[in-house]
Order: C-alpha cells, then sequence, then structure tokens
C-alpha cells in the first residue's frame, strides 16, 4: 500500500510526466531479450500520461494486445542526498514491471490504483538512472476486469466484455519523491459530528527507528489553528482525536477543507511532515434514506468515464476543470466512478468543489450471460474453476483494498460499489460476494456498501442484493427493453421499482439512458434522435419520482465514449448527454432544468 507523493516542510517530489520512449512487444520478447538493459528497440515517442491506442494512426498499436515498454532518463536531485528516495506510479494498465537500470524494483497488478517501490539503494542523488517500465494490458479470468486472450489466423486477440475500450498505458503520473527515513506510512481519518461541534478521529502509521511523538494539527482555510494534539508513537502507529467547535461542515455542494497536519517529532526536531485533508462530514443509511450529516440527500449526475479524443484514459486537469464546470451547470451533485477507480486528482478536485462520490472498483464484466447478449455469443460459465474462481476473488479482494486504502479520507466518497453488473442471480455469485462484503465492511464501517445490479437479475432473483445497503440498479426499459414503447416501458419499470421498494433499502437508479446520434432529429419522437432522448429521460423520472425509496438518478452517460468495434457501437457509445466533446445535446438542457429547479427546491 502506498501514501501519496507531497511536497512538505520534510518532502520533495518531481513529476516524471513528458515524453518517453516506447515500444510494442507483440511477440513477448522483451523480458527475455532484457530490453530494461538498454535503449529500447526501435523506440518512438510517446506521451505520459496518457492511453498509447489512439497516439498513433495504426491498427497495430490501437488494438495492441501484450507488452508495452517505456522508457526514459531520469536525473535525481544533488540535494536528496540523505533522503529515502521513492519512485510512485499512479496507475498502470492493466499490470506492470519496473526497473531503475538492471534492477526490477516493483511489480504490480490492477489498472487504476498506484504502486510504488522505495529505490533508495539504486540511485544516486545527482546522478541519473535509467527507469523501463513495462505495462501489459491482456485480461484473464484471474484479472479484474476480466477477458480471454486468443490466438487466431491474423494473430492475437482480446476478448472482454465490458462496454468501453479497453485502453492502457500508463495513464497517470509517474513521479520520484523524496521522503526522510523516519517517515509516515498512512494516516486515516474518520469524522463525526455532535451538534454543532466536529470530532476528527486521526490515526497514523510511521516507519521510524526512535520512539518519537506523533503530533497532529488541524487548521482552517485561513491557516488557524483549530485545534492540535499529539501520542507516543507505539510499535508505529499513534492515534488521537480532535475537536472542533463550531464546525464547518463538508457538504455537498460546500467543500470546505480542514488542514490536518501530522508530523513525526522527536524532541524539538520535526522528522517528517505530511498533509491530509479534512472533510467533516457524517454518512448514514437509515431506512430508505441516504443522510449526508444527518440530512436526506437525494443524487443527481451521471455515470462517467476517463475518456477523451487522443489521450483516452489518460488524466488532463484541464479536461477534470472543464467537466467539473459542465457537472455545476448541469445541476449535477454526484458521480459514478464508472468502472474503476479515477485519478486521485478527481477525487480531491469533488472533495473541494462539493461532489458526491460514489466508487467504484474496477469489477466489470463478470457476466458471461450479459456478455452473450450484448457482445455476441462466448459459451463460458461466469463462475466456475476453470472462469472466474477462489483466486479471481482474491484478485478482486486485492483491488477492494487498494481502493479502500487509496481513498479513504476522501470525504466526497459516501458509498463504495465493489461490482458492476456482475451475475447476481446465481448460487455461485452469492458465495462469491459473500466474503467480499464482508471485507470491504471491515476495512471502512463508516461507509454503506453497494454493487450495482443489472437487468438479467431482477427483483425476487437477485441473490447478492441482500448484503447490500443501498440498492444501485441499471436498467434500460425503452431501450434494450420496450424500444420506442415508452408506456409499455413505464409499466414495467414502475412494477420493478415498487418491487424492489418493498425491500426497504434505498435505491439509486446508477444507469439509464438512450443512444442519441447528435443532430438527428425526428418527429414524433424515435430511437436515436435527440427528442427520444428527452422523452425517454421525461418517462423514467415520472417513474423515480413515484417512488419514495428511489433517492438518486445517475443518467448513463455523461459524455460519449469509446466502445470497441460492433454493430451495436457506432463509433462508441452514444448515451451521453454530451457528445464525446462535450458539446450538450437536447437532453443536456432537459436535465439541468429539472435539476436546477430541484437545487431551488430544495
Amino acid at each position: 500500500m502506498t501514501i501519496r507523493p507531497q511536497d512538505t516542510a520534510t518532502r520533495d517530489s518531481r513529476r516524471l510526466d513528458g515524453i518517453w520512449d516506447f515500444a510494442l512487444d507483440p511477440d513477448g520478447r522483451g523480458r527475455d531479450e532484457h530490453w530494461f538493459a538498454g535503449p529500447l528497440p526501435d523506440a518512438r515517442d510517446m506521451a505520459v500520461p496518457a492511453s498509447y491506442n489512439d497516439l498513433v494512426p495504426d491498427p497495430a498499436v490501437k488494438n495492441h494486445v501484450g507488452d508495452a515498454w517505456y522508457q526514459r532518463t531520469v536525473r535525481v536531485p544533488r540535494g536528496w542526498a540523505g533522503e529515502r528516495i521513492v519512485l510512485h506510479l499512479e496507475s498502470a494498465t492493466h499490470r506492470a514491471t519496473v526497473w531503475v537500470d538492471d534492477v526490477e524494483v516493483v511489480s504490480h497488478e490492477g489498472g487504476y490504483t498506484p504502486f510504488e517501490a522505495d529505490v533508495t539503494e539504486h540511485v544516486t542523488p545527482g546522478g541519473t538512472f535509467r527507469l523501463t517500465v513495462v505495462v501489459n494490458n491482456e485480461l484473464s479470468f484471474r484479472s479484474i476486469p476480466p477477458g480471454v486472450v486468443e490466438d487466431t489466423e491474423d494473430g492475437r486477440r482480446q476478448t472482454y466484455w465490458h462496454d468501453f475500450f479497453n485502453y492502457a498505458g500508463l495513464h497517470r503520473s509517474v513521479r520520484l519523491h523524496a521522503t526522510p527515513h523516519d517517515h509516515v506510512t498512512d494516516v486515516t481519518v474518520v469524522t463525526g459530528l455532535d451538534g454543532s461541534t466536529g470530532t476528527v478521529d486521526w490515526s497514523v502509521r510511521a516507519s521510524s527507528q526512535a520512539t518519537p511523538t506523533v503530533a497532529a494539527i488541524l487548521r482552517d482555510t485561513a491557516g488557524r489553528v483549530v485545534e492540535e494534539g499529539d501520542a507516543a508513537l507505539v510499535a508505529g502507529s499513534a492515534s488521537g482525536t480532535l475537536t472542533v467547535p463550531d464546525v464547518h461542515r463538508w457538504a455537498p455542494g460546500d467543500g470546505y477543507l480542514y488542514d490536518l497536519e501530522v508530523r513525526i517529532v522527536d524532541g524539538e526536531e520535526v522528522l517528517d511532515s505530511y498533509h491530509q485533508s479534512v472533510g467533516i462530514r457524517t454518512v448514514e443509511v437509515r431506512g430508505t434514506e441516504l443522510l449526508i450529516n444527518g440530512e436526506p440527500f437525494y443524487v443527481r449526475g451521471f455515470g462517467m468515464h476517463e475518456d477523451h479524443d487522443v489521450i483516452g484514459k489518460g488524466h488532463s486537469d484541464a479536461h477534470l476543470v472543464h467537466d467539473t464546470e459542465l457537472l455545476h451547470w448541469i445541476g449535477a451533485n454526484s458521480l459514478r466512478t464508472s468502472h474503476y477507480p479515477y485519478s486521485q486528482d478527481v477525487l480531491d478536485h469533488a472533495d473541494r468543489h462539493g461532489l458526491v462520490v460514489i466508487d467504484e472498483v474496477a469489477a466489470v464484466g463478470q457476466n458471461m450471460g450479459l456478455g452473450g447478449g450484448i457482445f455476441g455469443a462466448q459459451g463460458y460459465t461466469t463462475f466456475s474453476p476453470e472462469t472466474i474462481n477462489d483466486e479471481s476473488r482474491e484478485v478482486h479482494a486485492q483491488a477492494i483494498r487498494e481502493l479502500i486504502h487509496r481513498d479513504k479520507n476522501h470525504p466526497s466518497v459516501v458509498l463504495w460499489s465493489i461490482a458492476n453488473e456482475p451475475e447476481s442471480d446465481t448460487e455461485p455469485a452469492e458465495d462469491y460476494f459473500r466474503p467480499l462484503f464482508a471485507l470491504t465492511r471491515e476495512l471502512d464501517p463508516t461507509r454503506p456498501v453497494g454493487f450495482v445490479n443489472v437487468m438479467l437479475a431482477p427483483h425476487g432473483k437477485c441473490r447478492v442484493s441482500q448484503f447490500a445497503d443501498v440498492l444501485m440498479l441499471n436498467r434500460y426499459y425503452g431501450w434494450y427493453v420496450h424500444t420506442g414503447e415508452l408506456a409499455a416501458a413505464e409499466r414495467a419499470w414502475t412494477a420493478e421499482l415498487e418491487a424492489w421498494a418493498g425491500d426497504g433499502k434505498p435505491i439509486i437508479v446508477t444507469e439509464y439512458g438512450a443512444d442519441t446520434l447528435a443532430g438527428l432529429h425526428s418527429e414524433p419522437a424515435e430511437p436515436w434522435s435527440e427528442e427520444y432522448q428527452v422523452a425517454y429521460l421525461e418517462m423514467n423520472h415520472k417513474v423515480f419520482d413515484s417512488i419514495d425509496a428511489v433517492i438518486g438518478e445517475h443518467v448513463w452517460n455523461f459524455a460519449d465514449f469509446a466502445t470497441k468495434a460492433g454493430v451495436m457501437r457506432v463509433g462508441g457509445n452514444k448515451k451521453g448527454v454530451f457528445t464525446r466533446d462535450r458539446r450538450p445535446k437536447t437532453a443536456a438542457h432537459a436535465l439541468r432544468r429539472r435539476w436546477l429547479a430541484a437545487d431551488r427546491q430544495g
């Protein structure tokens, strides 16, 4: 597990983003031939961070299956002499191995969570080293998400069952950072409210050769000290509670953040300093309500994707700011990180802007019945010794551990989603998910837990929803079923939602949407037209408004996004209310009227 690099009074970091050398390795020769031991053969330029798939107009790059190599020379600041030096990668999709010069320093499984290596013994301050990263994009039944690689007459082909393009590469920043040898390794905060008083329970883990004290200092946005305390570091950990009178709560639309500085102190000497932003708020499920700070919260927003033209899933601060501004414009108060953990920069931004987040692990495509229906017949059983099995579940569990470890301190995160649209109507599915729900609650007892249910497991047949605190439903009445027949869709949808409401849990409709070709108009409204998208959404809203247990609506999708080619996808998935380049369709204006009116009433 990692702690994010930052610059403090005792720490320093350098981004290694930019143009790297890059080489594809479709035959998998690079590891045996030790490509890490020298310049990459036939290297070309590649941007980091970015997906590599769309940066070169070549199908061999776009549809590559296997290893892809990145390399650059790194100079270590000479002022880091005597410090602990760490290499940190925020993500490498879907797995990676890293070398410093000729030494392998770390490998990691999972494409969307960070990992790091202590390279102190392998680098020299003031000198340079050769950094090589091999990223592998192959999916199997042992990966999250799953897939199958097949050898065909035309080469290796990756089959996968998630409805978005399998972008790969170094999607987020790579950093080199320096810390003291006595250093903070983890910070956890849990906040509470008692009237106008807030509490911050803090715990720190540290690596130290001494037995120093950990000091905790909480400051408001003006930099004033609100409260402070300290505790002895015993067996590598320390903890305490800070009390905040007249607290300024973090709330939807009000991203107020305190700054918690934790210091490892030995006498008068500060050995290490680390800062953690803190939003003081509470989250609770009570009956059919989701409460934030004791107040019912109605979820309005989108399932989204990290997806843009050219850069694919590469993180971009400019795109982040633009997307957030569009969320504010349309009246959204939340998003789901469908279907993988987003960049930490996205969650930091959500914290600061009071955006509520449903945080989702990258478990998508675990449903061979759905795969057969949408992506073509494939003949696999979802859960079996040969397909998704106990080993797969451990990979899934590790992904949950890493997600919660990374995002546990974000006040914007109010709900964990541990899978999207898995098979959930069978006994093997129940056995697979039972321990994963238990693990999630053990790791974080402060937030509700759920998963996203698909239409193949309707009310009365789903065997996994029993474990969920919040019911999250993806439904496409009026699109995939009752296509173009909105009256029939309304009746069927109302009947199913009323059945779910009888379970006495809050319901968030996490996906509802209709593919829409921007600029296509029809009267009367017909599927694929902008008019039909508006009519479809209005029908859904009528149903939601009639059922008290529905406490949220997330349109699928915020914007059109890339998928693999197929007869059901013309240039990608077109369910966005914005185009892929963020131009609003008519539906965006309709949603804005509904959601802003709700704000005025609320």
